[in-house]
């Protein structure tokens, strides 16, 4: 007998809550650049409910992706399995990115400031990492191409929310213009956390919080947030998942629990 959980049955987890929220803010998105993992499981849940008609573009080329299971790494050949394009590199980020047809951007990062810029490379000193991560991929295209960018992240710490980042792999529109390069986004505009939910609106604003998850007071994401969190107004509480959407979760989306924990 599988030890799976049944429809809705066990507690909600950390990566159920997160994939359920990020979900729901993909509501009326046409086209998705997705990210794998938690980015991964939130856009699949989003075609089974509030978004039926989502177009998923994955960074290997795979366009329109409908894998009959989740993908293990960007280039698992699962991807390929019933998806309605496949395009080279050049066409990808040529085209596809850069011509502007990315509504959504859906990313993960390490760290992350008030103004959207991420950090996917090292944790510490450049020469002397705590830890060295798997740098950019095509962030930084997605970042500067598409028309706004989700992140989402397990932890929400001082360190993760850093009033300045180890290492800027994937500039946010505020810190690429005052570099002199216009992007054609905006940059990140909601950011799902263990915690709650930030968002901004584009370029010179900064990162504010906008939702607390059940149980989560304003003071707690604040202090686990490395810089002066502004709230712009009431905080609301999100809703937690449904029994419906956490069966699609464990049953349908990702029963193996590749991404789940």
């Amino acid at each position: 007998m599988s030890g799976r959980p049944g429809r809705g049955a066990g507690p909600v987890t950390a990566s159920e809550l997160l994939s359920v929220v990020a979900a729901r803010e993909l509501a009326g998105r046409r086209t998705v650049f997705a990210g794998i993992g938690l980015p991964t499981l939130a856009v699949e849940l989003a075609a089974l409910t509030v978004a039926p008609g989502i177009e998923v573009v994955y960074e290997s080329g795979v366009c329109g992706a409908h894998p009959s299971r989740l993908p293990e790494t960007i280039a698992d050949a699962v991807l390929i399995t019933g998806a309605e394009a496949v395009v080279s590199m050049p066409a990808l980020f040529g085209s596809v990115l850069q011509g502007g047809h990315i509504d959504v951007g859906f990313l993960g990062a390490a760290q992350i400031d008030r103004w959207g810029s991420l950090n996917t490379s090292v944790i510490g000193e450049w020469e002397r990492p705590a830890v060295r991560l798997p740098g950019s991929g095509g962030a930084v295209e997605v970042m500067a191409n598409a028309r706004e960018v989700f992140v989402v992240m397990r932890r929400h710490t001082p360190r993760s929310f850093a009033a300045a980042l180890d290492f800027c792999t994937t500039p946010g529109p505020d810190r690429a213009l005052a570099d002199g390069i216009r992007p054609l986004g905006v940059g990140v505009t909601r950011v799902v956390t263990e915690l709650g939910v930030l968002a901004r609106d584009g370029v010179g604003d900064e990162l504010r919080l906008v939702a607390v998850h059940p149980g989560v007071t304003v003071a707690q994401v604040r202090a686990a947030t490395g810089w002066e969190l502004r709230t712009g107004g009431r905080v609301a509480t999100t809703e937690p998942p449904t029994p419906a959407e956490l069966r699609l979760l464990r049953e349908d989306v990702d029963p193996d629990r590749v991404y789940l924990r």
